[in-house]
């Protein structure tokens, strides 16, 4: 608060504090108001941009999304297993080779059930040739599945 007072040599003293304590409650209630109301306001904005200008584009209904199917393909040292949901196909090797053929056929039955599906996760482990995991990866692509993951892990055995 600002004051005046008298020296004892003659001369005015003035003090001059400005209290700012007022003015600081004042602007912490206005910035809480309009915290609040701003608030309010962008949810009646939603709302009333829902109700009043959102017009159905189509009469048809929307299908309820499909559930998405874990879908993976493990190179195993003993052959490949794939494995789509729950199910496990597995297929051995033959003459001590990968049956190249017959997963190419499986994956394409996958393709046929799930036409919409379009990833997939292959795993294998670090013990094996990489040349393993390239022709997985190709067999993936023959049958439409050109999404593919490489899962660091390896697989169950």
């Amino acid at each position: 608060m600002a004051q005046i007072e008298d020296s004892r040599k003659g001369g005015r003293v003035t003090n001059v504090d400005v209290n700012i304590v007022p003015f600081i409650d004042l602007m912490s209630v206005l910035v809480i108001f309009l915290l609040i109301t701003a608030v309010w306001s962008q949810v009646s904005m939603i709302q009333l941009g829902s109700s009043i200008y959102g017009k159905a584009t189509s009469q048809k209904s929307i299908p309820p999304p499909r559930a998405e199917v874990a879908f993976r393909l493990d190179i195993l040292p003993t052959g490949q297993r794939v494995v789509i949901g729950k199910s496990q196909i597995m297929i051995p090797k033959v003459n001590g080779k990968y049956n190249m053929h017959r997963l190419l056929a499986e994956l394409k039955k996958v393709k046929e059930i799930y036409p919409d599906k379009q990833d997939c996760v292959i795993t294998m482990s670090d013990s094996l040739a990489y040349e393993y995991l390239v022709n997985g990866m190709d067999a993936l692509l023959q049958a439409g599945f050109p999404q593919i993951a490489i899962s660091t892990a390896a697989p169950a055995q």
